[in-house]
């Protein structure tokens, strides 16, 4: 099954890391909501009140930062993906 979101809405895949940087391993229960996540699809655009579309910055494949708290969880043939509004896309990794 696929997901194709709507309008300015984001598909993202989110990474978890389960080491600090310096390798210490951090428990479950200790871990903060990820902030950091691959865009796996992107809906068509915002709608401008004057009826026009623009297109997202974002496209697949992105890399970004995000919201702790931006998105809702979903559950897609058991992979774990959040849907967000783009605009609560922090920036894009490079």
């Amino acid at each position: 099954m696929t997901v194709k979101p709507l309008h300015d809405r984001v598909l993202i895949k989110v990474v978890e890391e389960t080491k600090t940087a310096s390798g210490i391993i951090i428990p479950d229960g200790a871990k903060d909501k990820p902030t950091e996540g691959e865009i796996v699809a992107v809906g068509s655009g915002y709608r401008l009140p004057d009826g026009s579309v623009r297109a997202l910055e974002v496209k697949a494949g992105d890399k970004v930062l995000f919201d702790k708290w931006g998105g809702s969880e979903v559950k897609v043939d058991g992979n774990e993906y959040l849907v967000m509004k783009e605009e609560k896309i922090i920036g894009i990794l490079q």
